[in-house]
């Protein structure tokens, strides 16, 4: 049984001072796993580590509380008997340019194969992504069957209306050079202002220049293909795509106040049949929550909308959520592109998305894209039509009509008591 015991208190190591002699180098974009070397984040050697912060994103600070608990050992070492991916990723090209991949380890999934020799030796190096298979069941693709949208193949989308997929969970591992250039800034600028920022959580940020990953306590990201992940790397097979962003009211309590869990699940059966016709979909689903703006600034926007003066008009829309949070979206999709890099894609033939920032991201990115596909209007919510509307006018992916001004204050949502 393993020693779940917590150390009496002792000495505070602080990591703040220069790196420990058995550190590995880490060369960010070189081509070969062997090449760039291991992201070490683990904490039981600190003269290992090699990088700003620790593994499993927003959940290490559950890790810390497991551990002040007496539930897990400091010492407990991860057993990756029978945890490889169930299908093979890359390498692909883009994992060798430092300029593709600034936000992700694209080795993060094989380190069990790649740094063996590494871990032999007693480095404590964990997996920043696990790739896996499952079956997606929804309501909506069974209503989908129902209608004759959709019809079962068997292999893809099963007799039951469950979805046959194949998903990866990836963790942030941020190559801070790379994600200063995203940005605009100077990398010392970012590095201080991600220190102040976090109310100085991580002094290394600023002491130990040295050290050029950072794995930020942050949600990550899961996709979702709909068919052969090699599939995914041949600009030649249509590749039916969304990027969506989290959003926990209306993904999965389907809240009506807006378009997401929608456009989702349109884009989702948009994908079953992308890989019926012989092709292959993805869904990237990022934790950014309320815009990365939070779930609690969302419901005060919320609020604010619904008891202005006049209603939840959707001229006021983008209004209400800057005069709340002071901007009005912190999404920036600047690093969104690193995970479709990772799965080796150069064209997307359809996306589904109106959003202009995402689409000007994956194609600044050097990625193709062909068709954009809205969501129909027969999905949108009535409540709804307020974000809907008010994107449109705004300049968001519309094959219809732009509302005018006049248009867009006549559209009114819901009350809060409605």
């Amino acid at each position: 049984m393993a020693d779940t015991a917590t150390p009496k208190p002792g000495h505070i190591r602080l990591t703040s001072h220069s790196g420990g002699s058995g550190a590995l180098p880490i060369r960010w974009g070189a081509a070969t796993a062997a090449e760039r070397g291991p992201v070490v984040g683990t904490t039981g050697t600190r003269a290992h580590r090699n990088v700003i912060g620790t593994h499993s994103g927003s959940y290490s600070v559950y890790r810390a509380l497991a551990v002040a608990a007496g539930a897990l050992s400091r010492a407990h070492r991860a057993d990756l008997t029978n945890t490889a991916p169930t299908d093979p990723i890359g390498p692909y090209e883009q994992w060798g340019d430092a300029d593709k991949i600034v936000s992700l380890d694209p080795w993060g999934a094989t380190v069990a194969d790649a740094f063996a020799a590494e871990l032999a030796a007693g480095y404590d190096i964990r997996p920043t992504i696990a790739v896996t298979k499952a079956h997606v069941i929804l309501p909506e693709i069974a209503d989908a069957i129902a209608k004759g949208r959709l019809q079962p193949d068997g292999r893809h989308l099963l007799a039951s209306g469950a979805a046959v997929v194949t998903k990866a969970a990836l963790e942030p591992v941020w190559y801070l050079p790379g994600v200063a250039a995203r940005f605009g800034c100077s990398e010392t600028e970012l590095r201080r202002v991600l220190f102040e920022e976090t109310g100085g959580m991580y002094p290394e940020l600023v002491t130990r220049g040295d050290l050029e990953v950072f794995l930020p306590p942050i949600g990550g990201q899961t996709v979702y293909i709909f068919g052969a992940a090699r599939d995914l790397a041949d600009p030649s097979v249509e590749l039916t795509a969304r990027v969506h962003d989290e959003c926990n009211g209306s993904d999965v309590f389907g809240s009506d106040i807006c378009t997401c869990r929608p456009y989702l699940t349109h884009a989702i059966e948009e994908c079953i049949q992308g890989a019926q016709r012989g092709g292959v979909g993805l869904v990237a689903y990022s934790r950014k929550e309320g815009r990365a703006l939070g779930e609690v600034t969302k419901f005060l926007v919320y609020n604010a909308r619904k008891r202005q003066e006049g209603g939840d008009t959707a001229d006021q829309y983008f209004a209400r959520t800057e005069c709340v949070a002071g901007v009005q979206d912190m999404r920036f999709q600047e690093l969104m592109p690193d995970v479709l890099h990772w799965l080796g894609i150069r064209k997307i033939h359809r996306l589904v998305s109106m959003s202009n920032m995402k689409y000007d991201a994956i194609t600044g990115s050097g990625i193709e894209v062909g068709e954009r596909v809205n969501i129909p209007d027969e999905l949108v919510p009535a409540d709804a039509r307020v974000e809907i509307d008010a994107k449109m006018a705004a300049g968001y992916f519309t094959p219809g009509d732009v509302p005018d001004a006049d248009e867009l204050r006549k559209v009114k949502g819901r009350g809060l008591d409605g």
